[in-house]
């Protein structure tokens, strides 16, 4: 059990993860200080039982304000800005989207992790079906899918690049989680997905073994179908794809 006194931050509190891991951090005794842009979501989040904050990310002096009235010990990054069902239609404006957040939204949420001056470890959600082709299963050493001749994977991957880049260069013990394809409830997919599948349920497990186990570094988050090796995340994070919540 950890310590009741200690707080943590989840920035992007009301998202697929966010949801799923604030219920298993508020098991565990944290308090959790939960952003989110949207009033209606607010209340969802308070429902929980998470204390919520209305905050833009890229709003950097509110969210600054947030983050130092909070005074979290660990600060778990899990925006996104994702359509429904990843609905193919929507999907090139949204990586667009994303792709500011891991940028420009991480580095506002890390300035204001060093402002609050009570931050100790910050994890971070990033992806592993960004890698190059290559050979498979893919382990945190493989390269990023950077000079992809498709835009789109090209633009993923730099960003991608960009936030663990900061992660890795933070003052804190920096934790970046490379999730593998989402299933589960909230996702609008059933079924695991070829390529890497995780079940939301294990994805937000994983952020909350990372706050409490594991050295500075990258981690796959996925299930084993020959794609990805997570097994640094089994060893090092005591982390099991198999995890729901009950």
């Amino acid at each position: 059990m950890n310590d009741p006194n200690n707080t943590i931050l989840v920035a992007g509190a009301s998202g697929v993860v966010g949801r799923r891991l604030c219920r298993l951090l508020i098991a565990d005794g944290w308090r959790v200080t939960g952003t989110t842009r949207t009033p209606e979501k607010a209340s969802e989040l308070a429902a929980l039982g998470v204390l919520p904050v209305v905050v833009d990310v890229f709003d950097a002096a509110a969210l600054r304000q947030a983050v130092v009235d909070a005074q979290p010990t660990a600060v778990v990054h899990q925006l996104t800005d994702l359509p429904d069902g990843l609905d193919p239609a929507q999907m090139a404006e949204a990586r667009v989207r994303n792709a500011r957040i891991r940028d420009e939204g991480t580095r506002n949420l890390i300035a204001a992790a060093v402002a609050a001056g009570s931050v100790h470890r910050f994890v971070a959600q990033s992806i592993a079906f960004a890698y190059a082709p290559g050979p498979t299963p893919y382990v945190e050493e493989s390269p990023l899918n950077l000079n992809s001749p498709d835009d789109g994977a090209a633009l993923s991957a730099r960003a991608v690049a960009h936030l663990e880049r900061q992660v890795r260069e933070s003052p804190f013990v920096g934790i970046v989680l490379r999730y593998g394809k989402f299933y589960g409830p909230g996702t609008g997919f059933d079924a695991p997905p070829p390529g890497g599948p995780v079940h939301v349920d294990a994805a937000a497990d994983a952020a909350r073994r990372a706050l409490t186990h594991g050295t500075p570094g990258v981690y796959n988050i996925a299930e084993e179908d020959g794609t990805i090796s997570s097994r640094k995340a089994t060893e090092a994070l005591d982390w099991a794809p198999v995890f729901r919540i009950g």
